[in-house]
């Protein structure tokens, strides 16, 4: 199960990539030894971007405060400081 591809050869094999893709998963492409892209599916694809909910709604969907919390700050002095 070849999963990483050189340039080279990803060039000369795209179908194949494609079909890889489609039927084991994610296929990494390497340029100079480096992992630079990934073909993946379009189902993985699609799940992958519409499983995060937006900023907005991540904000909104955070747990609430009760109504009778207070915080309750340090009655301390401040500490001195030589300027």
């Amino acid at each position: 199960m070849k999963t990483v591809w050189k340039l080279q050869d990803a060039k000369a094999r795209f179908s194949k990539i494609v079909a890889d893709a489609l039927k084991k998963g994610p296929q990494y492409v390497t340029r100079r030894g480096e992992k630079t892209v990934v073909v993946v599916s379009v189902n993985d694809y699609e799940e992958l971007i519409s499983s995060k909910p937006s900023f907005k709604d991540f904000l909104l969907g955070c747990p609430k405060i009760d109504g009778d919390f207070e915080i309750e700050r340090q009655k301390d002095s401040p500490r001195s400081i030589d300027l």
